[in-house]
């Protein structure tokens, strides 16, 4: 596939700051159903991840008070992030090797533009492959056309 991925990312995106309280951070995913906010900056540079995963493992399970303690401090930082231009299969690459099923898509200074997953890349190769199977089947000769003599 010669795509980038930024023809295909998620544009519409939930975010949050670093200073935010996790409490603010599981709300905000409540609300919007979602499973994960990309931390950014204040210039909008995507600096960690915080999941619902984190939000149990790191935050619940350790007892932590969900009023007062900052996303910062349960996010899992270092983010790999791609371009636009990114080829799917490179990002796929990417996910394959962090592993992780999330990847950030930064413009050329590093501002946050998107967001593609896993799930994002597999609808594309579904589509592929349906206009496959739809073609093979218009080409192949129909059984009822055969008729013996």
């Amino acid at each position: 596939m010669s795509l980038g991925i930024g023809s295909i990312c998620q544009r519409n995106l939930d975010l949050i700051r670093p200073d935010d309280s996790i409490a603010t951070a599981a709300e905000r995913m409540r609300q919007r159903s979602v499973g994960s906010l990309i931390v950014v900056n204040e210039s909008k540079q995507p600096i960690g991840i915080i999941t619902d995963r984190d939000l149990v493992i790191r935050a619940v399970a350790d007892g932590k008070d969900v009023e007062v303690t900052p996303v910062i401090d349960v996010m899992t930082p270092d983010l790999v992030v791609a371009t636009g231009d990114t080829p799917i299969i490179s990002a796929l690459r990417l996910m394959r090797d962090g592993p992780f099923r999330r990847l950030p898509v930064v413009d050329d200074k590093g501002v946050l533009i998107g967001l593609v997953t896993l799930d994002d890349i597999l609808m594309i190769f579904a589509r592929q492959i349906a206009e496959i199977g739809n073609l093979i089947e218009l080409e192949t000769p129909a059984a009822s056309a055969v008729t013996e003599n």
